[in-house]
This record gives structure tokens, C-alpha cells and sequence, in this order.
């Protein structure tokens, strides 16, 4: 599971995990500007913006191959849109578009992977966000969990009636059919019981979130130095 693996990176230790999450946050939108402006077919450019990625992996001392696997579950997306632009006769165009959203899904990991995720909501809040924008995604990632957890019941249960005896490829449709039906219904049930016990509990509609914390020097200068590292790249002649 995404969720618990991004926790467990989020634990650790390394320039970039000790950075503020703001600094990390507008460093990141940066490089996501600068790559999405980008023209198709300035290949230099796209290799450089690369070479950065790679130096905030190494810099954040996370798994380079598990992240960089993990990044390519964007690939589909964009490989279906590319071919259309390919057929279209827009050849660098649909180059770009692969290399550009690869890039953006290895910076995006990179960050949520040195950023636990309520050090993170509450750098977009104090960012600016909208707050319900910040609620929505504070329920999606803890609902995760309550799927998840439903899932892992419902297949042990399934191994312990004989589940995996099936072997028929009818009978493993089947199974998984009713089995995703079982658990929507499962989890619904499961988050109306938690939905209610924050309603008795007090809450009003908002998540309270904790200070963003002090945004030191140091952050202040790392944000800096990549905006002008990325902005440079992407200004200068090649």
C-alpha cells in the first residue's frame, strides 16, 4: 500500500525531511511549473530538470529504485494520451508528455516521501489552501486506511471458507465481484460508525490542525536557491 510505505519513508532522516514543509512545498511547484512550460522537443532541458530529480532523491536518502518504480504507476495515463498524440502526427509532444509527467510523479513522491502527511496539510494551509480543499484530503488518506483494513478481514476470512480453491477464471471474476460490492458496503458502514463518533465528539466540519511550525533561515534559503536553480534552467540558452 502507497499510504503506509510514504509513512515509513516519512520517518526518516536527511537534509530534505528536516526542511520545513512549506520550503518543500514551494520548491516543488516550482519545478512543476518549470517542467509544464517546458516546450516539446528541448531535450536538454528535460535531462537537466531529470538530474535535478535524481539530486533530491539522493539528497533525501529514500529507495531510488522503489521510488522511481513507484513513480512509473503514472506511466498508463500518460502513455494513452501520448499515443493519441503520436497518431495525431505530434511526435515530440507525445515524448514529452511521458518524460513530463514521470518527472513530475518522482518529485511529488520525493516530497510526500520526507513529509508526513499532517506536516504537510498544514504547509498548504498555511499556504493559502483552501480549507476545505485541506478536510477533503485529510479524509481521503485517513479513509484509506478503513478500506484497506476491511480488505485485509474480508481475504483472510475468504482464505480460511477455502476462497483460494478457485481456480476457474468465472470463479475468480465472480469472487472478485461480489467481494468489491461486500467491501464498499463494509466500508461504508465502517466510516458512517467513525463519521459519528466525531460528530458526538465535537466535530464541527473543520479538522483542527496543529501550527505550521517556525520556517527557519535554512528553509528560506533552500527554497530560494531551487527556484533559482530551476528558473535559471529554464531561462538559459541551450
Amino acid at each position: 500500500m502507497h499510504h503506509v510505505i510514504l509513512e515509513r519513508w516519512a520517518q526518516g532522516n536527511s537534509p530534505l525531511h528536516l526542511r520545513d514543509p512549506r520550503a518543500k512545498i514551494l520548491a516543488l511547484l516550482a519545478y512543476l511549473i518549470v517542467l509544464a512550460t517546458t516546450p516539446p522537443g528541448a531535450t536538454y532541458r528535460i535531462v537537466t530538470y531529470a538530474i535535478v530529480a535524481l539530486a533530491g532523491v539522493v539528497m533525501s536518502r529514500l529507495p531510488i529504485l522503489s521510488l522511481l518504480t513507484r513513480a512509473g504507476v503514472v506511466l498508463p495515463f500518460s502513455f494513452t494520451f501520448a499515443v493519441i498524440s503520436w497518431f495525431g502526427g505530434e511526435h515530440l509532444r507525445a515524448i514529452a508528455l511521458v518524460e513530463k509527467t514521470y518527472l513530475s510523479a518522482v518529485a511529488v513522491l520525493i516530497v510526500s516521501g520526507t513529509t508526513p502527511l499532517p506536516a504537510l496539510l498544514r504547509g498548504f494551509e498555511s499556504l493559502g489552501v483552501p480549507r476545505v480543499l485541506v478536510s477533503v484530503i485529510q479524509f481521503l488518506y485517513r479513509y484509506l486506511f478503513v478500506i484497506s483494513e476491511q480488505a485485509q478481514h474480508m481475504r483472510l476470512a475468504a482464505v480460511c471458507r477455502g476462497g483460494a480453491r478457485k481456480t476457474s477464471r468465472r470463479d475468480r471474476f465472480q469472487s472478485a465481484a461480489g467481494a468489491l460490492g461486500v467491501l464498499f458496503a463494509r466500508s461504508y458502514a465502517r466510516a458512517d460508525g467513525i463519521h459519528r463518533a466525531m460528530l458526538a465528539r465535537g466535530y464541527n466540519g473543520h479538522l483542527p490542525v496543529a501550527d505550521a511550525g517556525r520556517f527557519r533561515i535554512a528553509d528560506g534559503v533552500f527554497a530560494a536557491l531551487t527556484i533559482l536553480v530551476l528558473t535559471a534552467l529554464r531561462t538559459l540558452p541551450y
